[in-house]
C-alpha cells in the first residue's frame, strides 16, 4: 500500500471517530502517527499539533499538517480529505436519519449521551498531548499552569499561546 493510500485510510478512519471535534482523536491520531507507523516523534507530534493551534482556522488543520510533514503537498491533501470527506458523508447521512426520527422520544436522549463521550475523549487528548510535550519539570509545570489558567479564568487560550512562544523564545 503506498504511502499516500495508508495516510488518506488512517486520517478517513480517524474521521468517523472524531465526536466532538478533530482534538478529540488526538489521542488515536498520536497512536497512529506516532506509534503504529512511525511517521513523527513525539515531540514533532506535539509541535505540529501546536502548530495548527495557533493558526486560525479549523482543527481539522492538525491533521492537515501531519499530512504535510509526513508526505508533503500531497500528504497534506490526503490527511485533509480523508478528514473532511467521510466526516461530511456521515453528517450528511445522519442528518436525514435524525430528521425523519425527530418524534422519537429516545432521540434527545441519545444525543445527550455523546456530550461526555466528547468531554471524555478532548479530556484524553489533553493527557496525551501533555505526555507527548512534557520531557522534563519545566515542562510538566508550564503545562500544569497553562491547563489551571484555560480551565478557571475567562481569559482567551490565546494568551496560553503567546506565554509558550515567549517562554520558547526566552529558554531555548
Amino acid at each position: 500500500m503506498t504511502l499516500l493510500l495508508q495516510i488518506l485510510l488512517a486520517f478517513g478512519t480517524l474521521s468517523l471517530l472524531a465526536i466532538g471535534g478533530a482534538n478529540a482523536v488526538l489521542p488515536e491520531m498520536h497512536r497512529l502517527v506516532v506509534e503504529v507507523h512511525g511517521w513523527m516523534d513525539d515531540a514533532t507530534f506535539s509541535q505540529l499539533f501546536a502548530l495548527a493551534q495557533a493558526a486560525p482556522g479549523p482543527n481539522i488543520l492538525a491533521a492537515s499538517v501531519m499530512g504535510w510533514h509526513i508526505a508533503g503537498g500531497a500528504g497534506m491533501a490526503m490527511a485533509t480529505i480523508g478528514m473532511l470527506l467521510p466526516a461530511a458523508i456521515l453528517a450528511f447521512a445522519m442528518q436525514g436519519l435524525t430528521h425523519r426520527l425527530r418524534g422519537n422520544t429516545w432521540l434527545k436522549p441519545a444525543q445527550f449521551g455523546l456530550v461526555p463521550l466528547a468531554v471524555g475523549l478532548i479530556a484524553g487528548s489533553g493527557v496525551i498531548m501533555a505526555q507527548a510535550a512534557g520531557t522534563n519539570w519545566l515542562s510538566f509545570a508550564i503545562i500544569a499552569v497553562s491547563t489551571v489558567f484555560v480551565w478557571r479564568t475567562k481569559y482567551s487560550p490565546l494568551w496560553v499561546l503567546a506565554g509558550g512562544g515567549a517562554l520558547g523564545l526566552l529558554l531555548l
